[in-house]
């Protein structure tokens, strides 16, 4: 694939606020009207039907072609581990990749109104030892293109390479800077918000490069969703896939899976991660919720308490902010094996939703209790089974398999279409790693899922926790 990278970024300038312009009064717009702006329109339950319906289909198909597999394996298993075996490394995964295609394709969200009144933001920050990445960070705030105050709060997590000291020397009259002790991310962002006093609040971390429409973008995503929607995650790309081929894998992954993924659940009205990369939020509601929790996947945890409380998360797939990713293996695995233990950390304490709330949303929470089961039989299934296969036994990994790549082919190339789209209305160009792009569809997820196996059962078994 290629690198999200803007055309021209050290030209983005600062650009002066205007006054405070009231919120637009159809903030929280009915589906009716959004139908009304449509010859033709799909309610969402219909295109979940429909999603769910060709998933469903697609599985079946799957049985069918799998039986010949089946009826291999299970002299050497047993019947019921065989269909374990199955189950867990072909026809789910292929389910869950069929209901992404499907959803992606439906995937068509009323256009983006730019002509409103857009209220003043706060952006606020959790900053530890950025001192390397704050200039750029402030480059990309100071060059949005956002018709009204935009104001900073910065919370430095008791920083000790200069942070502060750079922060201060840039002398930016809407900025705050709050010192406070190193107690972590959440404590952090929990202090700043005690100094928000707008109706919207946008995270973003101290290394995020933000497009100059950013803000402007996702406010106006934010307010023109349905009524209820109390958060809005923005599109967070690879900015330095320059830097490393491991950067280069991440690219794609940020650039599809992950993308995919938010327009999946942001179509049904439930985004499952308002990720503190950056997103957007009514800042009532997340004190309603008492902000953000002391835990590793603090995003994860703040995004389905919202949930619980029966608000909507969104989605703006043009609001981008480039994002700094691990550049060698043992900064990937922390990050990932971090995520993994987030994931948990939310089943654990929001996990009932998946039964107890009737939104869509609870779909893909039920799907996060199946996941690690997925890693699960990858890692200690599928990967012994690449080792039989290469001396020629296939009784688990071999031609049957197959049958998982036309749907995983397919996301990248519905997804690549759709995210190239939004680079040309934001006059972006996608930078070009086609070996990056083969060693990703290949090998990523053999690299992925014993990492996040590892961070399951770390979360489950209360072991330490290191970020």
């Amino acid at each position: 694939m290629a690198n999200p990278t803007p055309k021209n970024t050290e030209d983005f300038a600062p650009t002066d606020a205007s006054p405070y312009a009231a919120e637009l009064s159809s903030a929280d717009k009915s589906d009716i009207g959004i139908r009304a702006q449509k010859s033709f329109y799909i309610p969402v339950k219909a295109k979940f039907v429909i999603a769910t319906g060709f998933a469903t289909v697609w599985f079946l198909i799957s049985v069918f072609l799998a039986r010949p597999w089946l009826e291999e394996l299970s002299p050497i298993t047993g019947p019921f581990p065989a269909i374990l075996i199955i189950l867990f490394i072909a026809l789910f995964p292929g389910f869950l990749n069929a209901h992404i295609v499907a959803s992606i394709i439906l995937d068509a969200p009323p256009p983006l109104r730019l002509d409103i009144k857009y209220p003043p933001v706060t952006v606020l920050m959790a900053a530890y030892n950025e001192a390397d990445n704050v200039r750029e960070t402030f480059r990309g705030i100071g060059g949005q293109d956002y018709p009204a105050l935009v104001q900073v709060i910065v919370v430095d997590d008791g920083s000790t390479d200069g942070t502060v000291e750079i922060l201060s020397s840039l002398k930016l009259p809407n900025l705050k800077i709050v010192r406070a002790h190193h107690g972590g991310k959440a404590r952090a962002l929990n202090r700043g918000l005690k100094d928000v006093t707008n109706e919207i609040v946008v995270t973003i971390d101290a290394d995020t490069f933000l497009h100059p429409q950013a803000l402007k973008r996702i406010v106006a995503r934010l307010l023109s969703d349905p009524r209820g929607t109390a958060a809005v995650a923005g599109c967070v790309l690879v900015k330095n896939s320059r830097e490393s081929f491991m950067a280069r894998l991440q690219e794609w992954d940020y650039f599809t899976g992950i993308a995919s993924a938010k327009r999946q659940q942001s179509l049904y009205q439930g985004t499952l991660v308002a990720q503190g990369a950056f997103s957007a939020f009514r800042t009532e509601a997340v004190r309603k919720i008492r902000g953000w929790s002391p835990v590793i996947g603090e995003d994860i945890v703040l995004t389905w308490a919202l949930l619980e409380a029966g608000c909507r998360i969104g989605f703006e797939a043009s609001a981008i902010g480039f994002t700094s990713a691990p550049i060698d293996f043992k900064s990937f695995y922390r990050q990932r094996r971090r995520w993994a233990r987030g994931m948990i950390e939310g089943l654990k304490q929001y996990g009932s939703l998946a039964w107890k709330n009737s939104r869509l949303s609870s779909f893909f929470i039920a799907i996060d209790f199946v996941i690690p089961l997925v890693d699960l039989f990858y890692t200690f299934v599928f990967l012994p089974g690449v080792v039989l296969a290469l001396t020629g036994r296939f009784y688990i990994a071999g031609p049957q398999t197959l049958i998982l790549f036309p749907m995983a082919f397919a996301i990248i190339v519905v997804m690549y279409r759709k995210q190239k789209a939004v680079f040309d209305t934001l006059d972006l160009k996608v930078r070009r790693n086609f070996g990056g792009f083969l060693v990703y569809t290949l090998i990523y997820q053999i690299v992925m899922s014993p990492i996040c196996v590892i961070g399951y059962l770390q979360e489950l078994c209360g072991t330490v926790k290191r970020w």
